[in-house]
């Protein structure tokens, strides 16, 4: 019963309770500060010790990337009205990686997913559950036929890990002076395009 302690006054009934309110309470945070915050700032928006969310998220890294996940959803509605009819594979990726890396100052909590899912504590972090999640997510929304392009389901999170190791990289460094969103385009149709198409070369 320790670890239900706190809370504000008001003990969570099960674990998984605890863990929705420990990223509501996460999500809310970030909302409003519009950056990174620590183990210790959800703690405390909590009324419990900083111990009591590491038994539920074993690092800050790992509890911010379930933030993300769960507070990205109006993104992806925005994304999916992007996307509508768009069945060619390399027009909707770029499109969605355009929209994505445009969108992010206006949703802070997706760019703090970019950015959390590599460092120096987790460096397999961009291939975690919740980054997949995330990016199997996006790519559903698609109108694309993607069994038609020779693409099964292990194919599909290969395609899911390079688009997000590929947004990760831009959103680091989006390079001076940072393309516009034309010339990113450009760029994303002519390389990531080119990447995306081998599948189909494959599986012939």
């Amino acid at each position: 019963m320790a670890r239900r302690r706190g809370w504000g006054g008001s003990p969570p009934d099960s674990d998984e309770e605890a863990s929705r309110r420990i990223v509501a309470a996460a999500v809310e945070l970030i909302g409003r500060t519009g950056s990174e915050i620590s183990i210790a700032d959800v703690a405390e928006s909590l009324g419990v010790i900083r111990q009591t969310v590491y038994r539920y998220f074993p690092s800050a890294d790992a509890l911010m990337r379930a933030s993300a996940i769960a507070s990205v959803d109006g993104f992806l509605d925005r994304l999916t009205e992007v996307v509508r009819g768009l069945r060619d594979p390399v027009e909707a990726t770029t499109e969605a990686v355009v929209f994505t890396l445009t969108g992010i100052d206006s949703t802070p909590h997706l760019g703090i997913l970019l950015t959390a899912t590599y460092s120096a504590a987790d460096p397999n972090g961009i291939t975690s559950a919740e980054a997949q999640a995330f990016g199997m997510t996006m790519i559903k929304r698609f109108d694309v036929d993607w069994a038609s392009y020779g693409y099964d389901d292990a194919a599909l999170h290969d395609v899911v890990e390079y688009m997000l190791r590929t947004m990760q990289s831009f959103f680091v460094s989006p390079g001076n002076p940072p393309r516009t969103p034309d010339e990113l385009r450009a760029y994303l149709r002519r390389w990531m395009g080119s990447a995306i198409m081998a599948q189909a070369v494959v599986s012939t």
